[in-house]
């Protein structure tokens, strides 16, 4: 039952990580449609105050990279790029279970 999963974060100018949330917030809501989309969760921390994580789980890979054509993200992406300044992949996981999945 393992499944794909994404740790992403997301490094944007000064004072705009309350917009890159909302955009975030919007990706997360459009995924509720997408049954291979398990969890997108967007977070912040405290201490890092132009920084936003994000943590997927997909049933798989190709779902993932699929969910990334599609219109809606296409526009989101769109409306994110010009106040990122670093995106990184944190790391790729297998998730294998536990609560949530």
């Amino acid at each position: 039952m393992s499944k794909f999963s994404l740790f992403g974060k997301f490094t944007v100018q000064e004072g705009k990580r309350d917009t890159m949330v909302e955009i975030l917030l919007e990706a997360a809501s459009s995924m509720k449609n997408l049954l291979e989309c398990e969890i997108y969760l967007v977070n912040t921390s405290k201490d890092e105050p132009n920084t936003v994580y994000v943590y997927e789980v997909w049933s798989n890979k190709n779902a993932h990279q699929e969910s990334l054509t599609l219109e809606s993200t296409q526009t989101l992406i769109k409306r994110a790029k010009p106040i990122i300044t670093s995106m990184e992949r944190i790391s790729t996981l297998e998730t294998i279970g536990g609560k949530g999945i």
